[in-house]
């Protein structure tokens, strides 16, 4: 429907302007874009205040005692990843990496999934708006709609994105991507390629996403990030990256953090002795380095201010927790319940960590890359320096181990190789981000570390334990004080890595992962064997589009 023009036939001049206003704001013309009645109550851009009001009001919704607003996701506490799918139509479709990862949808079945969604935001009593940018850098950023039922989505994507000036919304125009979540309804089960009630579509021609059958709101957020895969690298030639990042106070040295949910990015950025760039989400142009995002969305389980202050004081008025469980009375967080997930989450304003680098955009290289794995099999050392064809190698593979709760169905720990880090993602072949992040490596000198924040001793299911976050830590600060690049290595059998012999502060026996192992030698020898085994049966894959240096860079057998 669209915008009707103004009767001004017996209309005092009061409610002349009134609907001047209304016709000409914002709010009017995603009105018309709905179909709604000019009526309709739209949260436009609506402050956090209000969006707490209106949050109050939804099912399992309370504040804490800290002042974060605590919602509940729903049945879906992760992300669906077998339900993500993009249109296959003539704009994008040869540039797309078709499979497991990028399931296709035809275009009648996403004009039957957006009109579905669009027709149950039209009953709500509630539309809420929330304009704003992914990307800091000014010539890479794009405008961003998210129009939702929930105040709980609104408020999560008003964190997690950049939110503009005042002056910057009066001009926002049109956005350049818009989200339809309309999660709370199910998707239709009988339109062509549909195999559960669940569907997150994403529609590059149109630039738009829908959202059926899931109110878990990390599809909002990594739906943004699948689409900077795809615009970056296709119209800017700029590498979008699964990491974190942080620049030395003093020298303004950059590291970039590879890994995927688990590992770490998010702790270890938060660094109160570097700036914080970002934690989750980078593009690394030409320029340097910019964050996609404008806030962080970090893992709560087992949080404490004792070991994360600068995460733990961030849990404030205006964040989102989400999941969590709480005293009913005092409405005190237990970070450890995990009654309802394990993937408990809180989603905070960028600028809640005091070390934050505002705006979240440098214009130098990375000097440290850190690629991260959780390895719960305690076989890899906790850090070791890689050559240039083995972080192709490490990167391409995207080796860790999944932890509960970070997708729908993940109840224990369960060894993966996500290419690039980041697969779920990725909507070009690997091998085209990969090569990008090995030409700006060898064309800018940086160094490239694999850290392992997983297991030490044996495995997870075998009495191991996990890298203690103190040693974690200063293995990082002998990297960015640059000791660890002159320390003394010696050679890891079977994967060929280059270990420290010592590292200031950090045990000796954890070092080496033979040295520190509790369940006799042999079945320490089995488990390299067996973790070399996968990643060279993984790696099969790409090795046709590999040099024979980057596939003789793995382990050998």
């Amino acid at each position: 429907m669209a915008p009707t023009a103004i009767d001004l036939q017996q209309v005092s001049d009061e409610d002349y302007q009134t609907k001047i206003k209304k016709a000409t704001s914002p709010s009017y013309s995603v009105i018309a874009s709905l179909g709604l009645n000019p009526e309709a109550v739209i949260r436009h851009n609506a402050a956090v205040p209000t969006l707490y009001e209106d949050g109050l009001l939804e099912k399992g919704t309370a504040i804490s005692s800290t002042g974060a607003l605590m919602a509940y996701s729903g049945k879906k506490t992760g992300r669906s990843p077998k339900d993500k799918r993009i249109v296959d139509e003539e704009t994008s479709t040869e540039h797309i990496w078709w499979g497991p990862v990028n399931k296709k949808v035809d275009e009648l079945t996403w004009k039957i999934s957006k009109a579905r969604a669009i027709d149950y935001l039209r009953t709500r009593e509630k539309i809420y708006v929330i304009d704003a940018f992914a990307g800091w850098d000014p010539r890479y950023r794009i405008k961003v709609r998210v129009v939702c039922a929930r105040a709980y989505h609104a408020l999560f994507m008003k964190n997690m994105l950049i939110r503009p000036t005042e002056e910057e919304l009066q001009n926002f125009g049109e956005p350049d991507f818009t989200i339809w979540n309309a999660g709370q309804f199910p998707a239709n089960v009988h339109t062509k390629g549909m195999t559960s009630s669940t569907s997150v579509e994403i529609n590059f021609k149109s630039m738009e996403m829908v959202i059926l059958g899931t109110e878990y709101a990390g599809e909002m957020k990594k739906g943004i990030f699948t689409v900077m895969f795809y615009l970056m690298p296709i119209r800017h030639k700029v590498l979008t990256l699964h990491s974190s990042a942080n620049q030395g106070v003093q020298n303004k040295d950059v590291t970039l953090f590879f890994g995927l949910s688990g590992t770490g990015k998010t702790t270890l950025s938060a660094d109160p002795n570097r700036k914080l760039i970002g934690d989750d989400e980078h593009c690394w142009s030409d320029n340097g380095v910019f964050n996609i995002e404008g806030g962080c969305y970090a893992k709560c389980l087992d949080l404490s201010g004792e070991k994360e202050p600068e995460i733990f004081n961030a849990i404030k008025f205006g964040s989102v927790l989400e999941n969590v469980g709480y005293d009913p009375v005092t409405k005190i967080v237990d970070y450890y319940d995990k009654s309802i997930t394990e993937n408990t989450r809180c989603a905070y304003p960028i600028d809640y960590i005091p070390s934050a680098l505002i705006p979240c955009t440098v214009d130098s290289h990375p000097k440290n890359i850190v690629l991260l794995t959780c390895d719960a099999r305690g076989v890899l050392p906790p850090i070791s320096k890689l050559t240039n064809a083995q972080v192709m190698y490490h990167f391409i593979s995207g080796y860790t181990s999944k932890m509960a709760g970070t997708e729908d169905g993940i109840t224990e720990p369960e060894a993966t190789f996500s290419a690039c880090f980041g697969q779920p993602f990725l909507v070009l072949h690997p091998m085209k981000y990969a090569q990008q992040l090995s030409d700006k490596m060898i064309h800018h000198e940086s160094t490239a570390w694999l850290l392992n924040t997983g297991w030490t001793g044996s495995s997870a299911t075998k009495g191991g334990s996990r890298c203690p976050l103190k040693y974690t830590r200063r293995i990082l600060d002998s990297i960015h004080s640059g000791e660890l690049a002159k320390a003394e290595y010696k050679n890891y059998p079977t994967f060929g890595l280059q270990i420290p012999k010592e590292v200031p502060g950090v045990p000796t026996e954890i070092l080496d992962p033979s040295n520190n192992w509790v369940d006799g030698k042999d079945n320490f020898n089995t488990e390299v064997r067996n973790l070399a085994q996968l990643f060279m049966e993984n790696f099969e894959k790409y090795a046709s589009e590999c040099t024979t240096e980057v596939i003789q860079a793995g382990p050998q057998l």
